[in-house]
């Protein structure tokens, strides 16, 4: 289902990456995922600080972690990772894309996670990993 016309108009959209872009890039399909290294065949963004957060703090790699603030240039949907499976609705204001995202700026300043938090978020993804439970659908 489209997303386009149901988000919260005003709202910018955010991408959590280690990637170093400019404005005017884009972020596009086909590239290893933040999380897993391997390509995926959707772009994914959300509407809230929180989950773009997330995104940057578990990008694999060891470049500096950044927010981008992003457009979408064509369809968008619900992330079906996230939404109605793990958080009923869609929370977490989290959709993907086969279109690029157009970087329109970077967010200078916010404040990431806990250690103690980023700690329970990696041991949570390593269980569902050892359980075979951390898959993302593409």
């Amino acid at each position: 289902m489209t997303r386009n016309a149901d988000h919260t108009e005003g709202d910018p959209f955010y991408h959590g990456t280690r990637a170093d872009l400019k404005p005017g890039d884009l972020l596009s399909v086909g590239h290893p995922s933040n999380f897993r290294g391997k390509p995926l065949s959707w772009i994914y963004f959300t509407q809230t600080l929180e989950a773009a957060i997330w995104g940057a703090e578990l990008a694999t790699g060891d470049s500096r972690q950044r927010i981008y603030i992003v457009k979408p240039t064509g369809f968008f949907m619900d992330d079906p990772n996230l939404t109605d499976k793990k958080f009923p609705g869609n929370p977490t204001k989290s959709y993907r894309s086969r279109d690029p995202l157009l970087i329109l700026g970077e967010l200078a300043e916010w404040q990431g996670h806990t250690p103690e938090q980023l700690k329970a978020m990696h041991d949570g993804l390593a269980r569902l990993r050892a359980e075979g439970r951390d898959m993302i659908e593409d």
